[in-house]
This record gives C-alpha cells, sequence and structure tokens, in this order.
C-alpha cells in the first residue's frame, strides 16, 4: 500500500465502528461488480481456508494483543 494509502487507514481505524463499517461498504462499492452477497461468499471462503490452515497446522493464530501490538506498530 502507499504511503497515503497507509495514513488513510490509521485515520480511518480511528473512526467508530459504524462509521468504519459504512466506509468499508462504500470502498467496496467502489472497486468491483461483486453483489454483496458475492463479497459475504468470498469472505467466508477464505475465513474457511485460513481455518483449515490453523488446524492444519500451516499457519499459527496470533492473540489479539500480539496482532494489535503488530498492526499499530506499523504506523
Amino acid at each position: 500500500m502507499s504511503l497515503p494509502a497507509e495514513e488513510l487507514l490509521d485515520w480511518a481505524m480511528k473512526l467508530p465502528e459504524s462509521e468504519r463499517r459504512a466506509l468499508a461498504l462504500r470502498l467496496l462499492e467502489s472497486v468491483g461488480d461483486e453483489s454483496p452477497e458475492e463479497v459475504e461468499r468470498a469472505w467466508v471462503e477464505e475465513a474457511r481456508r485460513r481455518l483449515d490452515d490453523v488446524r492444519a497446522g500451516r499457519s499459527q493464530p496470533v492473540p489479539w494483543e500480539e496482532a494489535a501490538r503488530r498492526i499499530f506498530a506499523r504506523g
């Protein structure tokens, strides 16, 4: 992601959840022809793939505290 996009993401992450959801939906609508159902189906497939990876030992889950530290250390 470009620096302006990273800065925008940092700013957006400080918004209340309801505003982040609305923003995310507007952004999704701007980049594809997929219906909301198709987008949801893709997210469900991704979640299942990730769960399969964890169960098979191909990836390790990270506690939220560690994930948050990593995410917010980028800024």
